[in-house]
């Protein structure tokens, strides 16, 4: 079974890279982006990686790429069309259904189940997130301190210089 879902998510990730690329409209490129992500997080979970997965999902596919779809979305202003007209569910209810099908067919071609390499034991803990932790709040609990403190003083400049007013002209010269 591992080796059917590594097939399936190999093949979806290549897939999408390439729909990346060779897809002229950006929202559709900034999704199919999502979707590889998606399929990569998946190869982490494959290889005992939960942390790695849950970050990709997290971080890229999640803040990263809303902050892209907003960009994009802010420079397309003058296109009217709704993005449910260009982007075509049926395209891509086929294209999955494709690569599942491809992928059952190289799992019933069988000898494929020896292309994976064994993964030892000490790898599958090490890629935890307990073995993470671990680490992170034992050998490193002051960095990760500091760290913490740095990235709470940030916001809180961010959100003093955000929030500033410059005084008015007309204000200074009425005084």
């Amino acid at each position: 079974m591992e080796i059917f879902a590594f097939v399936l998510l190999a093949v979806l990730a290549i897939a999408t890279a390439l729909g990346m690329i060779l897809n002229k409209n950006t929202v559709n490129s900034a999704l199919m982006l999502v979707l590889n992500l998606v399929s990569i997080a998946g190869l982490y979970l494959l290889l005992q990686a939960q942390f790695l997965a849950l970050i990709q999902v997290l971080v890229y596919a999640g803040a990263i790429m809303v902050l892209f779809l907003f960009v994009i979305m802010l420079l397309n202003v003058d296109e009217e069309e709704s993005l449910l007209n260009k982007f075509r569910v049926k395209y891509i209810i086929a294209f999955l259904l494709a690569v599942v099908i491809f992928g059952q067919i190289l799992f019933s071609l069988g000898g494929v189940t020896e292309m994976l390499p064994e993964i030892s034991e000490e790898m599958i803990r090490i890629g935890t997130v307990e073995a993470i932790a671990e680490v992170l709040y034992t050998d490193y609990l002051f960095a990760f301190q500091m760290t913490a403190i740095l990235l709470t003083a940030a916001v809180v400049g961010a959100l003093m210089l955000a929030q500033f007013k410059a005084p008015d002209e007309k204000t200074e010269e009425e005084a």
